[in-house]
């Protein structure tokens, strides 16, 4: 049987999930909206691709953008919203684990905290 405290831990974890998720997806839908609401009075050219803007790949380009209220910029910060979503888990899960003493377990969650912070930074 879990203890109290374990099974507190697991609450405010699925809670921290779904915030993330929820909040991540709202946004994802404001940018949306916004987005067509600009791009509904274009007509698109078929014949030319155009990539990604290079002002939304990287951080400062997205919250320059979500700052200018470009939708585009908007869906990039919700997906990075989603990205994060899941770093938050890790990271609050090992400082769960420190505060409950539980060095085995924090040792394994920094580890992963390290490899998804390098995956993410790493170039």
């Amino acid at each position: 049987m879990k203890s109290e405290k374990a099974h507190r831990l697991e609450l405010m974890i699925g809670t921290l999930l779904r915030v993330g998720v929820s909040l991540a997806a709202a946004v994802v839908a404001i940018g949306a909206g916004v987005h067509l609401s600009v791009a509904a009075t274009k007509t698109p050219s078929y014949h030319v691709f155009n990539g990604e803007p290079p002002g939304l790949t990287t951080f400062p380009g997205v919250i320059h953008g979500v700052a200018a209220h470009d939708g585009r910029a908007i869906m990039q910060f919700g997906l990075l919203l989603l990205i994060a979503t899941p770093i938050a888990r890790v990271l609050f899960s090992l400082v769960a684990f420190l505060h409950e003493k539980d060095w085995l377990y924090s040792v394994f969650t920094f580890i992963v905290l390290s490899a998804l912070g390098y995956s993410l930074l790493a170039r």
